[in-house]
């Protein structure tokens, strides 16, 4: 796609066209001549993410096709620009739905079904990047800002920047020695030692499944005055057969108990320590699924996410480390930590 066609279509990329800002850099809304609609993600100078996490994306989400992640429509690079232009979806991203303080403008979008709905559509999308899809794929960064929604609030998959290819069709273990991804969403083996496999993005999953049902952010949840992790809370309530005060007190009493709490039940599954238990994404869609299927107790999940005197979850950590301390949850930002030789 030429840089006039972006330029025009965004009004050259004006303030009012502005729809936010990610790791990657500002996201502006355009229409085409044709009228069609686009959303253009600008590489920002003072971004983490460079020219290899543009080609990446632009690599590998131009091989992949299904209605559960966004659909790249062109790109644009040059030495001053690297553009992205994808489909243009209205009801932007899902932390905007689950974390907006007003919810009650928003609770018909964002009632049980639509949940339920949005739950499965990510599962099927991340069960096609890891076994159905001709590449295997690690997304590496799924959380709720990377989940877009369309006019009918299905959901779409985006970023692919930090995602891998798997040659290994079991998509086994690998050890970058580079730590990149968000906090607060990163599976304990993958902060901790860099080492990444499809059960990394499982763990995430888990992780936004509950967020998803709790309308809570991992790392902002508050039990019995103690700051604790949404995953501690979770665990928490669930041991103690708690489990409908852990629902998003938005919701009401208007959602399937059934539903949600085989959702709950999956999500502590998705989050247990060892990667070799947790379940595969295949596993996943049919546990969701099925209504007779007995589902395995989960296990106490790590509890390496738990906040210490850290900045809160809203504050961007920007700078890279070199730091291997257990990392905090903070999950509103992309964070790449560079292991020490």
């Amino acid at each position: 796609m030429d840089l006039a066609s972006i330029l025009a279509a965004t009004g050259n990329f004006s303030k009012a066209n502005k729809l936010g800002e990610g790791g990657f850099g500002p996201v502006y809304r355009g229409v085409l001549s044709g009228g069609s609609e686009i959303a253009v993600k600008r590489l920002s100078a003072r971004s983490l993410q460079g020219a290899a996490e543009f080609r990446n994306e632009v690599e590998l989400i131009a091989k992949l096709q299904h209605r559960n992640l966004v659909r790249l429509l062109g790109w644009f690079a040059d030495r001053d620009e690297k553009l992205l232009v994808y489909e243009y979806l209205p009801n932007r991203s899902l932390d905007a739905f689950l974390f907006d303080p007003s919810k009650s403008s928003k609770s018909t979008c964002m009632s049980w079904s639509t949940r339920h709905n949005i739950i499965l559509g990510i599962t099927r999308g991340m069960l096609y990047l890891h076994e159905d899809s001709l590449l295997k794929v690690v997304h590496r960064d799924l959380k709720a800002s990377n989940v877009l929604l369309d006019d009918k609030m299905n959901p779409k998959i985006s970023d692919f920047g930090m995602a891998k290819i798997f040659e290994d069709e079991s998509g086994g273990i690998n050890n970058t020695g580079w730590v990149v991804g968000t906090y607060g969403y990163m599976a304990p083996e993958f902060a901790l030692e860099g080492v990444f496999s499809v059960k990394s993005d499982v763990f995430s999953f888990g992780v936004l499944l509950l967020e998803i049902l709790s309308g809570q952010r991992n790392g902002a949840l508050y039990l019995e005055e103690h700051h604790q992790s949404l995953i501690r809370g979770a665990w928490t309530l669930w041991i103690e057969g708690h489990a409908v005060e852990f629902m998003d007190l938005s919701l009401g009493r208007s959602f399937s108990r059934e539903e949600a709490r085989r959702c709950y039940h999956v999500g502590l599954l998705c989050v247990q320590e060892n990667p070799d238990v947790r379940p595969t994404m295949s596993t996943v869609l049919l546990m969701l699924i099925s209504d007779h299927m007995k589902l395995p107790e989960p296990a106490k999940p790590p509890l390496f996410t738990k906040l210490r005197s850290m900045p809160s979850p809203a504050q961007p950590l920007t700078a890279r480390t070199q730091s291997r301390a257990p990392p905090h949850s903070i999950n509103d930002v992309t964070i790449t930590t560079i292991e020490p030789r």
